[in-house]
């Protein structure tokens, strides 16, 4: 007989898929509060780089450290943000991670305060990106468990689906938008901007359903989940390289070579990453994830390579779509590796140990280009990125020999 909080659950999400509260609707209240956290993760990367580079006037090493420890705080906190959605709930946990991302703004108003003391103003800005990181881990994840929760196991697809579009959507509108900002409004109403977004967010959450989450049985534990999945991992962390040199040095790469348009570059693989989510998010179901991954993977290298070997603006624009388009399947095709040997029971640790992979390519790979690229040699960043991909191609091709072999046999 289930208990009184698994029971108020199973009414609940009988009563969204009732039609007294459409699944659409949940699922346009989920995209919106991922997209405005997104929004503010764009307005960021559009702002910060530029920021720590001109105003402060620190190296390429020093901007891929304040951009990189957001990534590092989102892996570091996974396993805990997972922790809270289980014991307290998704709301609470989307909460918390909505504050710690509005904090994360007031955090960069208060920088400004401080441009005079570099020191001091880069050690504030570095708080802000540990809270940012923070909130992003615990959004992300209580938002899945939330949701998942709210929909029901027949649509648990379309939360990912959806939370999948909100992030990578905020973040290709943000970083225009961020600019936009700045060079209309200055620097102040930019941060501000970044203060308010998961404020809406937050306000948006107010009308789903606060839901108990049912009893869970006992979970793989995390580290044994790293072991299980570390070869899809090792795949996705050298994808994720091509799109965190973009995220991160993209706009000094334009800006050192003279070319308009920047904030497009980032757009661009926005992009690109949407429009395969939205058309092609079929194809590692229908030919196997190691084939699509394979195939993606290739484009990535070609994106990498073009942005690397770029005579102008367009063709770095044409690179970063390239890499969109390539990096938008990875995930969910490595993805299917990953979890194919684990029981569905599993799954679930599965999935967060494998993310960690994708945080921590992001997290390390944003100074190791600043090292990389010295003192303003950008474009030996996305020849990086390049071999990157091509490691992940061999993890590819790996698999996909495996594969062929036990078809054989």
């Amino acid at each position: 007989m289930p208990d009184h909080h698994s029971q108020i659950t199973i009414n609940m999400v009988e009563l969204a898929q009732s039609g007294r509260m459409p699944l659409i609707r949940i699922l346009l209240l989920i995209l919106g509060t991922i997209s405005f956290e997104f929004l503010l993760m764009g307005i960021s990367l559009g702002i910060l780089p530029r920021f720590v580079h001109n105003t402060l006037h620190a190296t390429n090493v020093m901007v891929g450290v304040v951009v990189g420890l957001q990534y590092v705080a989102t892996l570091l906190t996974r396993h805990l943000a997972g922790k809270s959605a289980d014991t307290r709930g998704g709301k609470v946990t989307v909460t918390i991670g909505l504050l710690l991302s509005a904090l994360s703004g007031v955090c960069c108003l208060v920088a400004i305060f401080f441009t005079s003391n570099t020191l001091l103003c880069l050690l504030v800005l570095m708080l802000a990106r540990i809270l940012l990181g923070i909130g992003e881990s615990y959004l992300v994840v209580g938002m899945f468990a939330w949701g998942f929760v709210l929909v029901g196991s027949k649509n648990t697809g379309k939360v990912m689906v959806w939370t999948g579009l909100g992030m990578h959507g905020g973040m290709a509108l943000g970083a225009p938008a961020g600019l936009y900002l700045l060079t209309s409004y200055g620097i102040e109403i930019a941060f501000a901007a970044m203060v308010l977004m998961p404020l809406v967010g937050y306000l948006l959450t107010l009308f789903l359903p606060s839901i108990p989450l049912p009893q869970l049985e006992m979970r793989l534990p995390f580290y044994r989940a790293l072991k299980l999945v570390w070869k899809a991992g090792t795949g996705l962390a050298m994808a994720s390289i091509g799109f965190s040199g973009i995220a991160s040095f993209i706009t000094l790469y334009f800006t050192q070579k003279g070319w308009d348009n920047a904030p497009l570059a980032l757009s661009a693989f926005g992009t690109g990453y949407l429009v395969m989510r939205l058309f092609f998010a079929h194809l590692p179901d229908k030919f196997g994830g190691a084939k699509v991954a394979f195939v993606c993977l290739i484009v990535e290298v070609l994106g990498q390579v073009c942005i690397w070997q770029a005579p102008n603006g367009f063709v770095a624009i044409l690179g970063a779509i390239l890499t969109g388009c390539g990096m938008s399947l990875v995930f969910p095709s490595f993805g299917q590796l990953a979890i194919k040997p684990i029981s569905s029971s599993n799954r679930g640790m599965a999935m967060a140990a494998y993310n960690a992979f994708f945080d921590l390519g992001m997290g390390i790979t944003a100074p190791l280009a600043g090292l990389i690229a010295g003192g303003a040699q950008y474009e030996y960043i996305y020849l990086f990125g390049a071999i990157a991909a091509g490691v992940g191609l061999l993890v590819a091709y790996q698999e996909l020999v495996r594969e062929k072999a036990s078809w054989a046999t």
